[in-house]
């Protein structure tokens, strides 16, 4: 007999940074799928934070804090608090609900965030984020980050800065996830969808999968966190199924993998 689970008989792979991948299988699990943890990015410490440190001693300074990750949230409140306090008066701005949370548990009140949509483009449309003529805002994010808020936000008069907390890399060596075992993981259809949580994410799978492995990957459907992830992947030739998540988060993700299945189910 059929189970009635959405996710029975299915396998994820899940390629998102091992902290982060625990919430995400148990939500797939509850779902009836299994899943199966290939971390193929890491968060690590900006390779020189003194850029970061000099800012922190100026946090008073400005207006508006935006935090565009959970990362971003650890990264710089590990930072900030040993060593200050957060400035009664600013205000912190966020993306999407994990990165909220994230700022509860260091007992951080969030003022800006969307209600649905979590991306940059939702944070931007809010009043608060239109009317920042002559405000200071500093943005926590990671090495390389997307421009698109920064760039809006001067052209909305404010002044901008970044703090760089972290950088995204490929991770160190960790037991079960070797290269090997990712190209056998593919060419024996194990798996039946990879989540894809960003392009860097993309490219070192595809670095990691090795020839034989890209070859199967250019077939495999992807459940990916933007559309700006499934661009990548058609830029790399992936012509399979791939499903945008509709919000940026963990739940957003399941989604995504329910919408192919039901494609399947058809």
């Amino acid at each position: 007999m059929k189970s009635a689970l959405p996710l029975a008989d299915i396998v994820v792979l899940v390629t998102r940074p091992a902290h982060q991948t625990p919430h995400l299988r148990a939500l797939i699990e509850a779902e009836g799928g299994q899943s199966i943890a290939f971390p193929v990015l890491e968060i690590q410490d900006p390779s020189d934070n003194s850029a970061v440190v000099s800012l922190i001693q100026r946090l008073d300074e400005f207006d508006i804090a935006i935090f565009i990750s959970a990362n971003a949230v650890t990264k710089a409140m590990d930072l900030i608090l040993p060593h200050r306090d957060w400035p009664s008066h600013l205000q912190i701005a966020v993306v999407g609900t994990r990165t909220a949370e994230a700022l509860q548990e260091y007992g951080q009140t969030v003022d800006i965030c969307p209600e649905e949509k979590f991306n940059s483009e939702s944070l931007l449309a809010l009043p608060e984020m239109r009317n920042v003529a002559n405000k200071k805002i500093v943005i926590f994010r990671g090495e390389g980050g997307r421009e698109l808020l920064a760039e809006t936000l001067r052209e909305r008069g404010a002044d901008i800065e970044h703090a760089e907390v972290y950088r995204r890399g490929k991770p160190a060596d960790i037991p079960g996830t070797t290269p090997l075992n990712l190209e056998h993981l593919l060419i024996t259809g194990k798996i039946n969808i990879i989540v894809i949580t960003s392009n860097e994410s993309l490219r070192n799978l595809w670095e990691l999968a090795g020839t034989t492995g890209q070859q199967v990957l250019l077939h495999m459907p992807l459940a990916v966190m933007s559309p700006r992830i499934a661009t990548a992947a058609q830029e790399l030739g992936i012509t399979c199924h791939t499903s945008v998540a509709p919000e940026a988060n963990d739940e957003g993700l399941i989604a995504a993998i329910k919408a192919w299945r039901s494609t399947q189910d058809d």
